[in-house]
């Protein structure tokens, strides 16, 4: 059977994104190996500007779900079963809810929307979370998390800082907040996978989907993800803390003026 025909504009991408992904992804692993977030909303950035929305999404979700994997293997002693299970039937009770709306309209969030909610996402770790009493310890407060956060996920393809709200009072150590949120992540990142994929394939057989870059990637992912392993042992819990809000808010506001630039034209 013949490929699906590429556009002009497929054509042209393809050879830098070959090599840009890869080292884009090398590099968003190194710092989501560190803080355990961040990496992940430098990567939707990139390929929101470099891919057309389904397929920057679809993309993202693959290398996430390798990273996220793959860090939460390295950590996987620390991991605290308990929040996964509450966290992993919320995320699948939000990914078929808007599964069922998205294929029956069709609906792909534009661009500048796109910038704009990852801005915002980059921010919310401004909110007075500890005024929430939120701990991702507790049963509901595990599910809720997977419902926001797999939600938000879908409409803005990355929602680690959302996440970390549910972990600011909590008593875990950074090991076990790391191990943990990396695993809870593979399930938004699944989840968007499923509901842009699917009909991605359907309507353009995959040929928005730079495939070989995205295979060139991942080993590059693993290792990024061992690198920031290694400089998070050396790492105390109080400056793991402080360098994560830090890190998320620039990127945030960085996403937000694109955003917000794209729509006033």
């Amino acid at each position: 059977m013949a490929l699906p025909a590429r556009s002009g504009y497929q054509r042209a991408m393809l050879a830098p994104l070959t090599i840009l992904l890869p080292a884009i992804a090398f590099v968003t692993a190194l710092i989501s190996g560190i803080f355990g977030m961040a990496g992940g909303l430098v990567l939707m950035g990139a390929l929101a500007l470099l891919l057309p929305i389904s397929a920057a999404f679809v993309t993202h979700g693959i290398i996430q779900i390798v990273s996220n994997g793959w860090r939460a293997w390295l950590n996987r002693r620390d991991i605290v079963w308990s929040v996964i299970g509450w966290y992993a039937l919320a995320s699948l009770v939000a990914a078929l809810v808007f599964a069922g709306i998205a294929w029956i309209i069709a609906w792909v969030p534009p661009r500048p929307l796109v910038f704009v909610a990852l801005g915002l996402v980059g921010l919310s770790v401004w909110l007075p979370a500890k005024r929430f009493a939120l701990d991702a310890r507790r049963p509901r407060h595990a599910f809720a998390s997977g419902l926001l956060v797999t939600g938000t996920n879908l409409l803005a393809g990355v929602a680690g800082p959302l996440l970390d709200i549910f972990f600011v009072r909590t008593t875990l150590t950074r090991h076990q907040i790391v191990a943990t949120k990396a695993f809870s992540q593979v399930f938004p990142h699944l989840a968007k996978i499923i509901v842009y994929g699917g009909p991605l394939v359907f309507a353009a057989g995959g040929a928005e989907m730079p495939w070989l870059a995205i295979l060139l990637a991942i080993p590059l992912t693993l290792v990024g993800t061992r690198a920031g392993k290694a400089v998070l042992d050396r790492m105390t819990d109080t400056g793991f803390l402080g360098w994560t809000r830090w890190v998320v808010t620039l990127i945030g506001l960085a996403y937000l003026a694109r955003g917000m630039t794209m729509m006033a034209g």
